[in-house]
């Protein structure tokens, strides 16, 4: 066991094609990325918590709720990037979690036992599954996890493993969430490499890491994350906020 100093990013941009100004969309009286930083907060695992963004408006939103906002270079082509480049000037900081800007509703009992897993000296990389629901089985949004027994990634997919070659065989199936956490010599060096081709296929940015062999420790929780993708996703997540009472 050891004791690390850990920081959350929030990546967020203000360019998007279906959601412009995602960031700062108002959902039941207030922006979205507060939400998201709020629940960094409630989780108590961090030592900072950053919002990354290359848009002085959503810095300036951040500023106004009392967080702390860093600016990064509108090149960055993913959300992994600007946290690494947030991490290439903090040496100080060894574990680095990369928090999904567009999910208000991430828990954060789930965002403790992320951070928790690198208490495991072992564990380079990490991230979080739930158990599959039936009905997701055939979605490709629905990203598949398969683990092996000491909860390293064997792999994700967007279709339906494993495969059950004899009908009514009892198979766990996990479902993918996509927070993820680094060391921050492992995040260095998945972002200056080039994608890789089942990355590339699978249009899922952690394979790079499993094929460049970089394990990946999957924590299990039961908490389903709810991502804004599109305006009509904001009445849907007040809806949801108010039957969870907040």
């Amino acid at each position: 066991m050891q004791s690390c100093r850990t920081v959350a990013v929030i990546p967020a941009r203000h360019a998007s094609t279906r959601f412009p100004g995602k960031p700062l969309a108002i959902i039941a009286g207030r922006t979205m990325i507060e939400h998201v930083w709020r629940r960094c907060q409630e989780a108590q695992a961090f030592d900072e918590v950053w919002v990354a963004t290359d848009d002085d408006r959503i810095r300036a939103a951040v500023e106004g709720f009392g967080g702390k906002a860093v600016m990064t270079s509108p090149t960055c082509a993913t959300g992994t990037d600007r946290v690494a480049e947030v991490a290439l000037g903090r040496p100080d900081i060894d574990i680095w979690v990369n928090v999904q800007g567009d999910e208000p509703l991430v828990d954060p009992a789930a965002l403790q036992r992320l951070a928790g897993l690198f208490q495991d000296a072992s564990v380079r990389m990490g991230t979080l599954v739930r158990p599959l629901e039936a009905d997701e089985a055939a979605s490709p949004h629905v990203v598949k996890a398969v683990l092996a027994l000491n909860g390293d990634a064997l792999y994700f997919s967007r279709s339906l493993v494993p495969h059950a070659r004899e009908p009514g065989t009892p198979v766990q199936r996990w479902g993918h969430i996509g927070l993820y956490g680094y060391r921050r010599e492992v995040l260095l060096s998945l972002a200056k490499l080039a994608p890789t081709p089942l990355e590339e296929a699978e249009k899922l940015e952690q394979l790079r890491a499993l094929e460049h062999g970089i394990p990946i420790r999957c924590a299990k929780v039961t908490s389903h994350t709810v991502a804004v993708d599109l305006p009509g996703d904001v009445e849907k997540v007040e809806a949801l906020m108010r039957a969870r009472g907040g």
